[in-house]
């Protein structure tokens, strides 16, 4: 198999026409990069045509997706029914780093331990906090939130199982208890975890190797082979580099262009991101190398410019920095694709070029 062959696989599996939900969408990855919400919520408005911010938030209202830090210590949306055994199957390989970093910040294991019961007491009975009140509850309780501890105390108990990240109110970030949010999750040994876990990453990311299964999950090589041989998943070849592949999976027409943000699966499920950008364009889309992904163009599976927004009362304005030589008729096909965003938020659109 070409790697053009390849990447035409790939994005119909990163972008699945049939599906026409939140809970279908979050179902079929397993878990998306959200540790930007709004960038979070419009992985999943730009894989549901017509829908808007509204629809998706209060699609995250109904429980049909949940944030909470189930990999990598890296916030994800994910099936709530799934954060369970996630948590058990991935999130304790973070967990197991926590006392060096309790350590660096200058706290014990023991107020750790301590603000997880706190919280867990504030928030029982359907409880919903906000992060600044949930701080401020330990704080009052004389746990200290200063530094990075705050953070790390809301990491920790969520970690361990007690609370998840609950829908914004406003602009601010919510936590409620787990076991009351989600009262009948789903209890896979560990090897049918692994097996799942597997058939959802390739299905949605294939063609993929075993280092991008590996680097997305922060499991070990032995649990990714093993998860890969319980899922029953083929291998493929693509210009001599093994790939895996779900069965049975082909490519579907989907649309030329697409208007992605920074943290999608497009680009952070992958570490090996050479079938979508050149090294060049890489360095534009993450300026410093420093995690922070910026927006973009996507034409036929390759990236193409990056977008930055301003939203006004007037509107929201994007300015288009291309990669690649633009022509009148890709410049109408950018905007094309960016009208589909700002029909998302409801917004009046203008497009600069810089």
């Amino acid at each position: 198999m070409d790697s053009t062959t390849a990447l035409g696989l790939r994005m119909s599996a990163l972008f699945p026409p049939a599906l026409s939900s939140v809970a279908e969408v979050v179902e079929w990855f397993g878990a998306m990069q959200a540790q930007d919400v709004n960038s979070g919520l419009w992985s999943f408005g730009a894989r549901l045509p017509g829908f808007t911010l509204a629809d998706v938030e209060a699609a995250v209202e109904r429980r049909e997706a949940v944030r909470t830090w189930p990999m990598r210590g890296t916030v994800h949306f994910v099936p709530p029914a799934d954060v369970h055994w996630m948590l058990d199957l991935m999130g304790s390989r973070a967990l197991a780093g926590a006392a060096k970093r309790r350590e660096t910040i200058g706290l014990s294991e023991a107020d750790a331990d301590r603000a997880v019961d706190i919280l867990g007491a504030a928030l029982a009975g359907g409880g919903r906090l906000t992060r600044a009140q949930c701080l401020q509850v330990l704080a009052e309780s004389g746990v200290a939130t200063t530094g990075q501890r705050g953070y790390h105390l809301l990491w920790y108990a969520a970690q361990r199982g007690v609370t998840v990240i609950g829908p914004h109110i406003g602009k601010e970030q919510t936590f409620v208890l787990l076991d009351e949010w989600v009262p009948s999750p789903r209890r896979p040994s560990r090897e049918e975890a692994l097996a799942l876990i597997a058939l959802r990453y390739f299905r949605s990311h294939g063609p993929a190797t075993r280092k991008d299964f590996a680097g997305w999950t922060g499991l070990t090589m032995t649990d990714c082979k093993a998860g890969i041989a319980g899922a029953e998943l083929d291998t493929v070849d693509v210009d001599g580099v093994e790939m895996v592949v779900a069965p049975g999976f082909s490519s579907a027409a989907v649309a030329q262009w697409w208007a992605l943000p920074g943290f999608d699966e497009y680009m952070l499920g992958y570490k090996d991101r050479s079938l979508m950008a050149t090294p060049e364009q890489l360095a534009a889309i993450i300026p410093g190398g420093n995690g922070m992904f910026q927006s973009t163009l996507v034409r036929d599976g390759r990236v193409v410019a990056t977008w930055k927004r301003a939203i006004t009362a007037k509107g929201v304005t994007i300015t288009v920095t291309p990669l690649v030589s633009f022509t009148a008729k890709d410049h109408r096909a950018a905007e094309e694709a960016l009208a589909v965003y700002a029909s998302y938020l409801g917004m009046p659109l203008t497009v600069k070029n810089p």
